[in-house]
């Protein structure tokens, strides 16, 4: 049998198959173990040692062919079909569908708005500031020495461009650039809370590379610790609902801070779940403390006449908290389906 005329046929056949089993019947009807191109290789014994090779070679060729063919039409039926599959699940997104289900509010977006107005509510003024900062704002004004592991490269994002002291700007690793900047674009009495993302260089379940605080700053010539006590238990009291929250302070270090503390609230395991507000177990909410003088003084705010206090809430912590979430990596996974079923509707907002 010609082997031209063998491998005519299949191109043939081959371009009227519109689905993966006809192409699949086409590839043993040729190149099976009992194929016509198979078959052409049994007929090598009756041939002589020169026409063996060539005749080998031909079929070899037209066998390669053959194959490639396939994979080109295999390819072509399979893109057709996701096509196809497409245009019939495609959505005019001009017009409101009735079997759409209404859209959901993001656990974070949720837990920003009860954080501004609660906040709000005593008094707090909300100050927002860019992501980009310059190494003053971020650290240096906050009395972060240059030795702090908090600059190392693994903690923070550092980028090539440098500010007029020649030093890397970074992606901000906490919010209180903006109390930096509020400080030195206005004078006490200041009292401000400064929600927004930032950035440092971890990930896991707990961690993410991106995520969200709101930190607080009051600056007057009469607060004090007992102020900044009450104003957190008063917060964490409205955000968790939970009216006979139980909570401690145990002192703690941060450079722009002194004193300084963190924050714990008081939960319970039940039938394997978190149970806050009461119990023998402690969570660290926050931290928080008097602002150090030498961050008054950065700020050019005489610190031998105002004091004040700051904070700093983890507000995806306090999501996942609130609301029994165990992966702060779901937040930021565009998983539809996860927001449907973790979202907020206008009726729970």
């Amino acid at each position: 049998m010609d082997i031209k005329k063998v491998l005519d046929e299949a191109t043939k056949e081959l371009i009227s198959c519109e689905d993966e089993q006809s192409i699949h019947f086409l590839r043993v009807k040729y190149l099976g173990k009992k194929g016509l191109i198979t078959d052409l290789l049994k007929t090598l014994k009756d041939l002589t040692d020169n026409e063996k090779k060539e005749f080998g070679s031909s079929v070899n060729i037209a066998k390669e062919n053959l194959l490639n063919q396939i994979s080109v039409k295999s390819e072509q039926i399979r893109k057709n079909k996701i096509n196809e599959k497409l245009s019939q699940e495609s959505i005019e997104i001009t017009f409101p569908s009735p079997n759409l289900s209404l859209g959901k509010i993001h656990p974070i977006s949720k837990t920003f708005t009860e954080v501004i107005d609660i906040f709000g509510n005593m008094g707090f003024a909300v100050a927002e500031g860019p992501d980009i900062e310059t190494d003053f704002n971020n650290f240096t004004a906050l009395n972060i020495p240059e030795d702090h592991p908090a600059r190392e490269m693994q903690d923070t994002f550092y980028l090539e461009e440098k500010d007029q002291e020649g030093k890397p700007f970074v992606l901000r690793t906490h919010t209180s650039p903006v109390q930096i900047r509020t400080m030195n674009e206005n004078q006490p009495p200041i009292k401000i809370i400064a929600p927004g993302r930032t950035y440092r260089c971890d990930s896991d379940s707990t961690h993410s590379p991106m995520f969200h605080q709101v930190e607080g700053l009051l600056i007057n010539d009469s607060a004090n610790m007992g102020h900044l006590k009450g104003t957190l238990v008063n917060f964490c009291k409205d955000f968790f609902q939970i009216n006979d929250l139980k909570t401690r302070f145990r002192p703690s270090y941060f450079p722009f801070t002194e004193p300084s503390a963190e924050m714990d609230i008081a939960y319970s395991v039940v039938d394997n779940q978190i149970k806050l507000g009461e119990g023998d177990k402690w969570l660290e909410i926050l931290g928080c403390g008097m602002v150090n003088p030498k961050v008054l003084d950065n700020c050019k705010i005489d610190s031998s006449k105002y004091q004040g206090y700051a904070f700093g809430i983890g507000l995806d912590r306090i999501t996942m908290l609130k609301y029994g979430l165990t992966d702060i990596r779901s937040f930021f996974n565009g998983n539809f389906n996860w927001l449907d079923e973790n979202g907020f509707g206008l009726g729970r907002f």
